[in-house]
């Protein structure tokens, strides 16, 4: 908490008691239990309104998944290195879908490069 231990937050409030006095003391504690009720208030309300904001379809999300400190790259890699399944735009080879998107023909299968021309791999680059 604040990065101070049990026995320095006694020595604190010690302290505290014998400035503040016992004449005021009951005052200063009252005054920060309605500062405590009015905080809590305050974040319930956000809440709340949080809640009514985002609507019913975010009710059932497990933000713990989203948690960064859940994420394990290693898991990750894994997971992608060991998914065979091919993705669900995949059409042919590397060579036909740049000719789709380029709007050329595709090269026959097993085209050689022209003349004095080193060959160029689709898939490489």
């Amino acid at each position: 908490m604040f990065g101070i231990n049990g026995w320095e937050l006694v020595i604190i409030l010690v302290v505290a008691m014998l400035v503040i006095g016992p004449e005021r003391l009951p005052v200063y504690a009252e005054q920060l239990g309605s500062l405590v009720r009015r905080g809590r208030d305050l974040l319930q309300n956000a809440k709340s309104r949080v809640d009514d904001e985002l609507g019913p379809e975010f009710n059932d999300v497990d933000w713990s998944k989203l948690d960064p400190r859940q994420y394990d790259p290693r898991k990750i890699v894994r997971d992608a290195l060991l998914d065979d399944s091919p993705p669900s735009s995949y059409k042919g080879s590397a060579s036909e879908r740049a000719a789709e998107r380029n709007g050329t023909p595709p090269a026959p299968a097993g085209a050689s490069a022209e003349p004095g021309k080193a060959p160029y791999d689709d898939e490489a680059t």
